[in-house]
């Protein structure tokens, strides 16, 4: 076994032959103890590449530490944790950042005025000898991990900010290039490639529909939406947050180097026995970059009427509307609220052989066998509009477009409608009656509105009691002037209420799944007239007669659907 002693740089390998021959033989040792049987062959027959040591880790099942130890065992080199890097008196200033990175090297001041280089592979002559020629004279050689030095390095060294001509030349003197690829490598190294699929089958396997990975200054934080709700998530163990948060940009197809504007990509995984698509946005904030991952399991099997939680005389009257040859149906409430779920239900009720479908949407979350879906590209101007005015020239029976935001589209949506097609869209109001007014504001001409509306969907989603743990309970006197809300959903003394109980089953949050309260509003004459009169949202729902949302979340709390905390949570009475 090589020997090789922490005082000087020149013992720990004399020549880079020398250097090779060692980290043969050091994989030989791992591989005699069983650690890394499947790469000694390729040490023996010289095909790995410059990252020796860390290929050679990558291809064990040991952790970051547990390397090191062997590492700091078989050199003899003395062994470092990462509150003891934290704790050091860095001179990183010396050197550029690109050598810093890419070298994975921290070097420090000791107590006696002597410099130390931490490495994580002592058969890197180069860095060791670079890193002498910059402090001028012998170094001392310690060991760390690589998510240890990575981490320390990121904690010194922060965000680049920008280059300076000396930093375009990738030496090891200050102000160099940014590590772009020595975070590439880290990004794809086994410990934060096994983080983030850890990360994936927790959100599966809590239902989640996003992750939240956030970087803040005390560490990084990883919350998951559970049911609408955010939940705190124990955030990986040995993976730097940039090298997480670049680990999803690169699944997502995004670009690592920019870190200073939003992205946006997606991706298809296979996630345990599932398939997943997921969509990625991340954001640039004061600590490194926070990113949010979009959950969509392909077997969701969410597309069923009978599963939105529509009442029967509700899924009536909508199924009659969607039976109309032309004319426009909108589905309205704020974001999450359940909207492209239920239009995709809907275009799964008309998707049939003898109609044409033509969808334009931001992004396609469901893909539907048989319909022609697109996706805006505003970079490329697909937008909205521009989508629509194509649609009418393909011959469609159905369009649904994902949302309207602005007066083209409403004016081109509505002249869809017009001209003898069924239209679906989204609007973000919050009522039924309140969309209305919205197209009125965008510019839709009100006799235009007359002739196409059809209905409007409002709806919002609230937490399902958990079956096996919900408790009922009477109402007193007391509840009723606690909370006079009670009253606003016509509960009074006497009447049953759902509450939420807690068992391993619901996670002990006494909820599990979601459902839909709805209210829809039917163009009727009385609607109709007062269009054209412009009146106030107000005036509308009371003309329509029909049953406000909060009439249906009060029926759901009665059949022990949910509980009247939840139900007013998520609207305003």
């Amino acid at each position: 076994m090589r020997s090789a002693s922490a005082n000087s740089a020149s013992t720990v390998c004399d020549t880079t032959d020398e250097a090779n021959n060692t980290w043969r033989e050091f994989a030989k040792y791992l591989s005699a103890r069983g650690l890394a049987a499947d790469i000694l062959g390729k040490a023996l027959d010289h095909q790995i590449g410059e990252k020796k040591l860390r290929e050679l880790w990558e291809s064990t099942d040991l952790s970051a530490g547990d390397f090191a130890e062997e590492v700091a065992h078989y050199y003899r080199i003395p062994r470092l944790s990462l509150p003891q890097l934290l704790d050091s008196s860095s001179v990183t200033d010396r050197f550029s950042r690109r050598f810093l990175r890419e070298a994975n090297v921290f070097p420090y001041r000791t107590a006696d005025g002597g410099f130390t280089l931490v490495v994580a592979d002592p058969t890197d002559v180069a860095a060791v000898r670079a890193a002498e020629i910059v402090l001028r004279g012998p170094i001392a050689v310690e060991i760390a991990s690589f998510e240890d030095i990575a981490t320390v390095l990121n904690d010194r060294l922060g965000e680049d900010d920008g280059l300076s001509s000396a930093e375009s030349q990738g030496s090891p003197f200050p102000h160099a290039d940014n590590d772009i690829e020595n975070l590439r490598d880290l990004a794809s190294g086994a410990p934060v490639v096994r983080a983030l699929d850890e990360l994936l089958e927790k959100g599966m396997e809590l239902r989640a529909t996003d992750i939240h990975i956030e970087p803040f200054r005390t560490g990084l934080v990883v919350r998951m939406r559970v049911d609408g709700l955010l939940r705190p998530v124990p955030a990986p163990a040995g993976a730097p947050p940039q090298a997480l948060v670049s680990r999803v940009k690169i699944l997502a197809g995004l670009n690592i180097a920019e870190r200073r504007l939003p992205q946006d990509g997606a991706a298809r995984l296979r996630v345990g026995k599932t398939d997943l698509d997921i969509r990625v946005a991340t954001m640039p904030t004061q600590h490194g970059e926070a990113a949010v991952i979009r959950l969509l399991p392909k077997d969701r099997g969410l597309l069923d009427i009978t599963k939105l939680g529509l009442s029967t005389a509700e899924e009536t009257k909508l199924s009659h509307f969607l039976r109309l040859p032309h004319g426009m149906i909108i589905v309205t409430g704020p974001t999450g609220s359940g909207k492209t779920t239920t239009l995709a239900t809907l275009l799964m009720i008309l998707n049939e052989s003898s109609r044409k479908i033509l969808t334009i949407e931001d992004p396609v979350e469901y893909e539907i066998h048989g319909i022609n879906q697109s996706q805006v590209r505003p970079t490329i101007g697909l937008t909205f509009a521009a989508a629509l005015r194509a649609f009418v020239r393909q011959d469609p029976d159905v369009i649904m477009v994902g949302e309207v935001r602005d007066p083209e589209t409403a004016h081109i949506a509505v002249h869809a409608a017009l001209t003898g097609h069924l239209v679906l869209t989204t609007l973000h109001t919050e009522t039924a009656a309140a969309a209305i007014p919205r197209l009125l504001d965008l510019g839709v001409e009100s006799y235009l509105l007359q002739s196409t509306l059809r209905a409007v969907l409002a709806q919002r989603l609230v937490r399902l009691l958990c079956d096996r743990c919900k408790l009922a309970r009477r109402l007193t006197a007391s509840d009723l002037s606690e909370d006079p809300r009670y009253t606003i959903l016509d509960f009074g003394v006497g009447d049953t209420v759902y509450e939420p109980g807690g068992c391993e089953r619901c996670s002990a949050t006494g909820y599990r799944g979601r459902t839909g309260i709805f209210e829809i509003l039917a163009a009727s004459d009385n609607v109709k007239n007062l269009i054209s009169r412009r009146t106030d949202s107000r005036a509308i729902e009371r003309a329509s007669g029909m049953l406000t949302m909060a009439a249906d979340a009060a029926s759901k709390c009665r059949d022990g659907v949910t509980s009247v905390a939840e139900v007013l949570r998520v609207i305003t009475v």
